[in-house]
């Protein structure tokens, strides 16, 4: 009796332990995104979102040339990492005890945990010193080096979660493994796979050491991917860094762009998610 109140009390313990913890997070996010918001609205307008920078002392000036030169570079670093890391998730699903399955699980693992700085430091040394100039192709690649590793995790662990019976029933029906692969397993674990691919997404968009140190700046619009770039990350830091107030604004202002960006994705994959299920 005693155990079974015991038991009873810990479980009600560890709930309580549990909403007090999501309610800690909420509030945090809550918080952050009312700061952030409050900051940065009164910088916010068409011309901010549409315009070039202005040089020091003349007002006004905008983010256009950084909301371009982010997209460019994190569809770029899209297109590279998402063919890669889905690839890659598939073959460790298939052959989840084979070596090369185990150091492929490793390897993601790791660079998982490697700074972005290292990152954009090894793209720098490889590419941009190599060819002499900074570039957004070079940006693009190295946040491309940062998403492989999240997008290749998170689509294994949504893979595993199709039923191992349904790729029985496959099999046993006359499907080929690539056929069962292809039109059972990716289209079942599609939310899974769409949500993985937006918070790698998610967290391309907001680097900015990778991205200072293989696509620079520009205070021009990007006019081809052999240019040094604008972003997002690197304006938010140079001009919140800065001693002039306008400068400072407009970093809010960036700030408020690049979370709403992010929020926007996110919500968008878990409604993605809700409506397929319902469809199902």
């Amino acid at each position: 009796m005693a155990s079974k109140k015991m038991r009873k009390t810990t479980g009600y313990l560890l709930e309580f332990a549990c909403l007090l913890s999501a309610l800690l997070v909420m509030l945090a996010l809550c918080l952050i995104l009312f700061y952030i918001f409050r900051r940065g609205i009164a910088a916010v307008n068409i011309p901010f979102l549409t315009s070039l920078p202005t040089p020091v002392g003349e007002p006004g000036g905008g983010i256009g040339n950084a909301l371009i030169g982010s997209a460019i570079m994190v569809g770029l670093g899209s297109l590279l990492a998402i063919p890669f890391g889905i690839s890659a998730a598939i073959y460790l699903d298939q052959n989840p005890k084979s070596k090369l399955a185990g150091a492929t699980r490793f390897a993601n693992r790791v660079l998982t945990g490697v700074p972005s700085l290292i990152v954009g430091l090894f793209v720098f040394t490889v590419l941009v010193l190599r060819t002499g100039n900074y570039s957004a192709l070079a940006g693009g690649i190295a946040l491309a080096v940062m998403m492989i590793p999240t997008i290749t995790l998170s689509a294994e662990e949504m893979l595993r979660l199709v039923p191992g019976s349904w790729r029985e029933a496959s099999l046993a029906l006359g499907a080929s493994k690539k056929q069962t692969v292809l039109m059972l397993i990716l289209p079942a674990a599609t939310g899974g796979l769409a949500v993985g691919i937006m918070l790698a997404v998610a967290l391309a968009a907001g680097q900015t050491a990778p991205v200072l140190l293989t696509a620079l700046t520009s205070r021009f619009w990007l006019e081809n991917l052999q240019q040094p770039s604008a972003s997002l990350p690197v304006l938010i830091y140079n001009y919140a860094s800065s001693p002039f107030p306008d400068w400072q604004e407009q970093a809010w202002g960036a700030a408020l762009v690049l979370v709403t960006t992010i929020l926007i994705l996110n919500v968008a994959a878990q409604l993605f998610i809700v409506v397929r299920n319902r469809r199902l």
